[in-house]
């Protein structure tokens, strides 16, 4: 199902503006990309909110519609105050469907692991998302990976995944994905130390220090 938001022309700028449109729901936000000039708009918060409810979030691709124009869009940033995380301001980027787009993909570990299972090792999700080159048509939710036939200390790398059809992982092929590392430590037994036959055993050196001065008062 597409999300359409609709969108409105924003002609009057500053704090005050901004404040006034976010204490009615609205929000500022500023349209960039393609030949046109970047458009500052004012959006419905809740079209902001609905979008980043989605599987996809950021990666969602929804069309903004303002006056008598309805084009591609994506979120391209978010600012938000950092003491209440309220949406201040969106920019929003124009997207053309036949060109490839650079966007961050979500990776999810599926199945459960030897390692884990017979071992009784643990997963270590070592890199939570991987960068990958596609058409925006073509942009999946996330990457599973199987991990099921891991044992303990194998890991899955980048080199190793089979990307969906049309998408193509631009992260380095050898970085880490997951690894299924020890849960329990082995106990290490302290070594013992062997005295040689007819050896003496040394006191320690403060009862040393104690006798020689019991000595002297004799």
């Amino acid at each position: 199902m597409t999300i359409t938001i609709t969108a409105e022309k924003r002609d009057v700028f500053g704090k005050n503006s901004n404040r006034r449109l976010r204490k009615v729901g609205k929000m500022p936000a500023v349209l960039y990309g393609g030949s046109a000039e970047a458009m500052p708009l004012v959006l419905d918060k809740k079209d902001i909110f609905r979008i980043m409810k989605t599987e996809s979030r950021e990666n969602t691709l929804f069309k903004v519609a303002v006056g008598s124009e309805t084009g591609d869009a994506m979120i391209k940033e978010l600012q938000l105050n950092p003491v209440t995380h309220e949406v201040l301001h969106a920019d929003l980027v124009r997207i053309a469907m036949d060109k490839l787009l650079h966007v961050t993909i979500p990776i999810v570990p599926v199945g459960e692991a030897v390692g884990v299972k017979v071992d009784g090792g643990f997963v270590d999700p070592l890199t939570r998302e991987v960068e990958v080159e596609c058409l925006p048509g073509d942009i999946p939710e996330s990457i599973e990976i199987d991990i099921s036939g891991l044992h303990l200390n194998d890991s899955l790398k980048v080199a190793d995944v089979t990307p969906p059809p049309g998408v193509r992982i631009i992260t380095d092929p050898s970085t880490v994905l997951v690894l299924i590392g020890m849960s329990r430590t082995e106990e290490i037994k302290p070594e013992e130390v062997e005295v040689e036959e007819g050896a003496e055993e040394q006191e320690p050196e403060v009862i040393k220090k104690e006798r020689a001065s019991e000595e002297e008062k004799d």
